[in-house]
């Protein structure tokens, strides 16, 4: 089975990750005899999240895989005989047992299939793509704020809703052009590049009392005599202070002990947590005491971290400072350590961060990025389309509702400069658009047909799944980031505001409008 094969995909979701009603509903299609009627489904929301002009669609690797591990075990079964009507006939559950997706056909999204089998994908399919697809594009969001220069990092996990949200926000974060994460589980299952340092809790735990067991340090290049750190940092931290003007007794002495401790623990990866106390009159004169200790043995301290008040500010301050401390102990490097921020930073307080001369360069994000705060959910909807190759389209009071009926292509036109120019819906069975030729199409909501010449088109649906079989490798989650970045590099500026609703729209063909037109007037499909 898939599932034997790729340790991932029970992990993905499990048959009863469902609503009831999917249950109900396949024992109403089995009874009426209606099991296998081939249907089609497409999954779809009805506008681009947090007010802006586009989304990142994510979610299709686990849709995969837990369609070619989907299997009704023993023990579920039994669990929806014991919810079901008790007076269901056994053979029902019988039939359930060798339900899988053998027969399920998926070009993102669309799905078809057994009628019964694909109903009961429902649940579980939105699920896997709605959070996934919010968190892609809320974290696309961020990194066109911050802009290309600026490391993110996604470290949400302890503010995530659960450990399969934190898991799901940490790797479509990644997706959407995060740097890396906090979560180490997503490093290990998911290939998420993590990163981490320490927190103030192993600052505040030191004394200055405390006496290493071993504080020789031996020089980065491997020869010459190893030197006590801890008696090196007080030498330091003499000329620092007298250089900045503060007495030495000013740096908190515990502060200090667990910048040693970290440094000898990690001499070529040590960075200072600086707020802890005080940043200007403990945090920064402990770290340089510190890393120029290191910089003697030739190691380079990578970087500083600050987690309150004014990030902006305090960051250039503190790059003043390096810059200088850098000429005055002729120690060059200095200049370009790293300083990173974090501290609940939402979309206003990133822009100021990714202002010009901000001095920050790692910029981490928590609540912001896996909680979305802005819209918490992005709506995605699951709705038939076909019955038997028969047209269905949903006929409600809310016009905002109704759904495009029969199975669909869908195309990206796009100009010359390979901007988005508009995307089309049309039936399966039409001629695709070609580039250089014209076409009439009808943008949703227009009462008058727009022509239109591509210079480029693009199919957007694929198909991925076809009786149980992968069509073509899945790409990786890295290479899934690197087109989703090359897609939001091709957005225009309008595409690329935070609150510009699309500019482009989406068309039906000629041929699909005449289909929505006859059903809604009652006709014959």
């Amino acid at each position: 089975m898939a599932a034997q094969r790729d340790p991932e995909a029970l992990a993905a979701a499990r048959p009863l990750l469902t609503d009831l009603y999917q249950a109900t509903m396949a024992l109403g299609y089995w009874r009426a005899g209606r099991a296998r009627e081939q249907a089609e489904f497409e999954l779809f929301f009805r506008g681009c999240p947090f007010g802006g002009a586009f989304a990142l669609a994510a979610g299709l690797r686990d849709c995969v895989r837990f369609l070619r591990a989907f299997r009704l075990r023993d023990a579920d079964v039994q669990f929806l005989a014991s919810v079901l009507p008790p007076d269901t006939d056994p053979a029902f559950f019988e039939y359930l047992r060798a339900v899988d997706c053998s027969d399920v056909t998926v070009p993102l999204l669309q799905v078809g299939g057994p009628l019964l089998v694909v109903q009961l994908l429902e649940t579980p399919l939105l699920c896997l793509v709605s959070y996934a697809s919010l968190i892609a594009t809320n974290a696309a969001r961020l990194r066109l704020i911050a802009g290309p220069e600026k490391r993110l990092l996604e470290m949400g996990l302890r503010r995530a809703q659960g450990p399969d949200g934190g898991l799901t926000a940490s790797t479509y974060s990644y997706l959407g052009g995060f740097d890396g994460s906090s979560n180490v589980l997503a490093g290990q299952l998911r290939g998420v590049p993590v990163a981490g340092t320490l927190a103030h809790s192993f600052i505040t735990s030191f004394l200055g009392t405390e006496v290493p067991p071993d504080p020789m340090l031996a020089p980065a290049a491997g020869q010459g005599p190893r030197v006590d750190l801890a008696a090196c940092v007080e030498v330091w931290l003499d000329r620092v202070c007298a250089h900045l003007g503060r007495g030495v007794q000013e740096p908190h002495r515990g502060e200090r002990a667990a910048f040693v401790a970290y440094a000898l623990a990690f001499p070529r990866a040590f960075q200072g947590l600086l707020d802890t106390y005080s940043v200007q009159r403990s945090g920064l004169p402990n770290f340089l005491a510190v890393a120029l200790a290191l910089g003697q043995l030739g190691y380079r301290a990578v970087g500083v971290r600050l987690d309150s008040g004014d990030l902006l500010r305090q960051a250039q301050e503190i790059r003043k400072v390096f810059r200088t401390v850098a000429a005055h102990f002729q120690m060059p490097w200095l200049e370009s350590v790293s300083i990173a921020v974090s501290n609940n930073i939402g979309e206003e307080e990133l822009a100021r961060l990714a202002q010009e001369g901000s001095e920050v360069n790692v910029i981490g994000i928590g609540t912001s990025v896996v909680t979305c705060p802005r819209q918490p959910s992005l709506g995605c909807v699951y709705k038939l389309v076909s019955v038997g190759g028969q047209p269905r389209m949903k006929l409600t009071e809310d016009p905002e509702k109704q759904t495009l009926p029969g199975s669909k292509a869908a195309f990206r036109l796009l100009r010359a400069d390979g901007s988005p120019l508009l995307d089309v819906l049309q039936l399966a069975d039409e001629q695709p658009p070609q580039a250089g030729q014209e076409l009439r199409v009808w943008p949703r909501g227009a009462q008058e047909a727009w022509t239109v010449k591509p210079a480029r088109v693009e199919p957007l649906l694929r198909l991925w799944v076809q009786r149980g079989q992968l069509c073509e490798p899945l790409p990786s989650l890295a290479e899934s980031r690197a087109f989703a970045q090359l897609s939001l590099h091709r957005l225009s500026p309008e595409h690329k505001r935070r609150e510009q609703p699309s500019p482009y729209p989406v068309a039906l063909s000629d041929k699909l409008r005449a289909l929505v037109a006859s059903l809604l007037a009652g006709g014959s499909s």
